[in-house]
């Protein structure tokens, strides 16, 4: 045999052994204890799809983040991310708080009928125009709109618009101004700008100076590389002073101005010694998907989506015309031998019990009737329950109409979510 023809055969020897090894290994099972016996309490439920919270998870997820946070820090629910008057009551009752965060004028009028003594504050500049309706809906008993809520304004324009409204009303408003500390997505980032609005402000006695709000989220996500992430929470503090002082140079006294900040990525980084006299979270009390992060390890998964199995088929099977690439997915990946059809689908969520299940990229995504693929390891059959988690609370929670509440995976309350709103 010649040293090419050897040659060749090695090389094609090696070639086989690297791409035989390279193969995806098996990653299927079945549930583990924790989903086997949620799977268990939901027997009794309708198979359909289900957004189930774990409230013995939830309040210890709840108890772990006061005590995280500074002890001098007040809370602010953020009411976007826990879309539910469950899971506000919830944690306003654990961070003994009365202070809310919201998003949206529809949000914004449920809260102020059914929670009249919440503290509100915007944390997005909603247009005037969703400001007038929020104030036209009928608060509850005791609510009183100039007082507990701080509309959240971001430009001198959007201050000129509040201040139309204001006049229009016959009605003070209380303004808290949002400040760029760094994470460029909006906010005032001039001194001479805000300059500009304080003075808007002091010239206008139905315009109320209430606070900054300024939103660090991006420090949590910058490198933790050299000194990079301490340099970014340096340049939010001083950011967040420079304008304060600021405020207090042009409007004097800051006594019980709100100063804002933070969220659940960056709660546990604020302490007294800065300008921030409250701290905002909300996704972290359920965790999801996104929320896997360091400095939220002692934090458990507390909401998932429960959905059912609507068929098996042994054999994954693209449609008629494709038969060759799935026979090959099929050969090549064991995790492709099975699929499952689940009722519903497409959420944003990714699947997390029994483990190994995975959307069929080929097959592509469906919100009707979601086709997943499986090994044979996966001992799965048609009725049993299939465990996503969501990657964020607030996309993911409006999708459901009630939240099933389980407790050591019994279900024992049903919280309805919010009507949907953007």
């Amino acid at each position: 045999m010649g040293v090419k023809r050897r040659r060749l055969l090695i090389g094609g020897a090696v070639a086989a052994v690297a791409a035989a090894l390279s193969r995806p290994s098996d990653q299927g099972g079945a549930h583990d204890s924790y989903f086997t016996q949620l799977a268990a309490g939901l027997a009794g439920l309708p198979a359909m799809p289900m957004l189930v919270v774990d409230r013995q998870r939830l309040r210890a997820n709840l108890a772990q983040i006061r005590q995280t946070a500074h002890a001098k820090l007040p809370l602010r629910v953020v009411v976007k991310s826990l879309p539910a008057l469950g899971l506000i009551d919830e944690a306003s009752s654990a961070w003994n708080t009365t202070r809310a965060m919201l998003f949206n004028a529809p949000q914004l009028a449920l809260i102020a009928k059914e929670r009249p003594r919440t503290d509100v504050l915007l944390g997005k500049p909603l247009p005037a125009s969703a400001a007038r309706w929020a104030l036209e809906q009928p608060g509850g008993d005791g609510f009183d709109a100039p007082r507990q809520i701080q509309w959240l304004i971001d430009t001198p324009q959007r201050l000129a618009d509040y201040r139309t409204l204001a006049k229009s009303r016959g009605q003070a408003l209380r303004v808290n101004i949002e400040i760029d500390v760094g994470l460029h997505r909006g906010g005032v980032e001039s001194e001479a700008v805000l300059a500009q609005m304080l003075d808007m402000i002091r010239n206008e006695p139905l315009l109320q100076f209430a606070g900054f709000m300024g939103y660090d989220a991006h420090v949590a996500a910058v490198p933790d590389v050299g000194s990079n992430r301490a340099s970014a929470q340096a340049e939010t503090h001083r950011r967040y002073d420079t304008m304060l002082a600021l405020a207090r140079q042009r409007l004097g006294a800051s006594d019980g101005w709100t100063l804002n900040a933070a969220g659940s990525p960056t709660f546990h980084l604020h302490d007294d010694q800065h300008s921030p006299n409250e701290l905002s979270v909300g996704s972290a009390a359920v965790k999801p998907f996104d929320f896997d992060k360091p400095s939220l390890a002692a934090l458990q998964p507390a909401s998932f989506i429960a959905t059912p199995v609507l068929k098996v088929m042994d054999e994954f099977r693209l449609p008629f015309g494709a038969q060759a690439v799935s026979s090959l997915a099929r050969w090549w990946d064991v995790n492709q031998r099975q699929a499952l059809a689940i009722h519903g689908g497409h959420w944003l969520a990714e699947p997390v019990s029994p483990p190994g299940v995975s959307p069929s990229g080929l097959y592509g995504p469906s919100s009707n009737q979601q086709v997943m693929v499986a090994s044979p390891s996966v001992p799965l059959a048609v009725g049993d329950w299939l465990f996503l988690r969501p990657k964020q609370s607030e996309a993911v929670f409006l999708q459901f109409g009630a939240i099933v509440v389980v407790d050591n995976g019994k279900p024992v309350d049903s919280w309805p979510v919010f009507p949907a709103s953007a």
